[in-house]
């Protein structure tokens, strides 16, 4: 019989512009936190696992998962960093599901941090694509989202407006937030008049540079009455260069990952009473909706712009500002959702609070659609 893995604590710090804290000042301040959350010692973690992809790149910083544990006072112990690009927190969430379902450890401790407000966050980004069939040829995470969206509204006939929904809900949404990064609405209209980045993509498609970090306690045992678990990790992977995927628009390692993640929960699509995915870019919002089985293909946008994302929609995301408007500190984003989902699951979302909330679908993005990594999350 496969062990139980339980969300036993979490935390998440303000996300915002921190130059004055280190990436370990950050790291050991979330994780004590969570291990507060969780009532634990530092002594009943077995393993720390640090999710960061940028650290080496910005701060000429390596052996994340040792230097966090060091600063948190967790010492003698298992401490990984763990890194798959833009989904490399998720990854290092499945490295501990992983680790408590085997009987390896009992509890352990899993933390995202990262700084992208120093150095040149954009072309560290880009290092998740192919070095000489994108980056050479001067391609950015930016321009090749923008190359999807633009396929995906000559393919499917819709206008950028469509999209303005996904951006006006994650700030509504952020709004009711404390650690969201971006407090304020905006109208359709406001994002529709924004400057263009790439063009379709415009500045409101696009999830802010931004420094956070968040950690989870995950446990074999749920330690109250009022348990949150995971029911499901998976991963899946695509070919690696956007141009050469049969079908661009169809994000199969999503399709995968979630398929699985299904069947492992036991659960569908119909199932989940809200979905914290990757919305990087508006697009990757439309298109995980359609790959996760939310809509058909060349329908993701509607939802959006019937407004059944909401708190009180068909399939509420980004309930707390999700990437666009809490932030994606790239290593602590995935951490931040199951914090964010947790909350959900307990009713403790406040403002934010979607009714009735017991199941929840998390997905993270590690590249340009090359990486997925889904997780479901059950009020036991």
């Amino acid at each position: 019989m496969v062990q139980g893995v339980y969300v036993a604590g979490a935390a998440g710090l303000p996300v915002q512009k921190r130059s004055g804290q280190s990436l370990d000042d950050m790291g050991s301040q979330v994780l004590r936190a969570a291990l507060q959350d969780a009532a634990m010692e530092p002594e009943e973690i077995q393993a720390v696992y640090a999710g960061n992809m940028l650290a080496d790149e910005l701060q000429g910083q390596k052996h994340l998962g040792a230097l966090i544990a060091s600063a948190a006072g967790l010492r003698d112990m298992e401490a990984l960093w763990v890194r798959a690009a833009t989904a490399s927190g998720a990854a290092a969430l499945r490295v501990g599901v992983l680790a408590i379902r085997s009987g390896a450890a009992k509890a352990v401790a899993v933390v995202g941090v990262e700084k992208m407000s120093e150095g040149d966050a954009t072309a560290a980004l880009a290092k998740a694509l192919d070095r000489k069939s994108e980056i050479d040829q001067g391609q950015t995470m930016v321009s090749i989202n923008a190359g999807l969206m633009a396929q995906y509204m000559r393919a499917y006939g819709v206008t950028h407006d469509r999209f303005a929904g996904f951006a006006a809900n994650a700030h509504q949404n952020a709004c009711k937030t404390e650690h969201a990064l971006f407090r304020r609405e905006l109208s359709e209209e406001d994002i529709n008049a924004a400057r263009v980045i790439v063009d379709p993509i415009r500045l409101y498609d696009c999830a802010p540079v931004c420094d956070g970090a968040a950690a989870v306690i995950l446990s074999a045992e749920p330690r109250t009455k009022d348990a949150v678990s995971i029911a499901a990790s998976s991963v899946a992977c695509e070919e690696f260069v956007v141009e050469r995927r049969p079908e661009p628009l169809r994000l199969r390692a999503s399709e995968l990952s979630c398929r699985r993640a299904y069947r492992e929960a036991g659960l569908d699509a119909g199932d989940m009473d809200l979905f914290e995915l990757h919305d990087a870019f508006s697009i990757m919002a439309c298109l995980s909706l359609e790959a996760c089985g939310f809509a058909e293909r060349g329908r993701g946008w509607q939802l959006a712009a019937e407004g059944e994302i909401g708190p009180n929609g068909r399939i509420p995301i980004a309930t707390m500002g999700g990437l666009k408007a809490r932030g994606h500190p790239i290593g602590a984003t995935a951490l931040y959702q199951i914090y964010e989902i947790r909350q959900q699951l307990l009713g403790q979302a406040g403002p934010n609070q979607v009714p009735n909330a017991r199941t929840a679908l998390t997905q993270s993005i590690g590249g340009a659609g090359t990486t997925l990594i889904t997780h479901i999350l059950q009020r036991a």
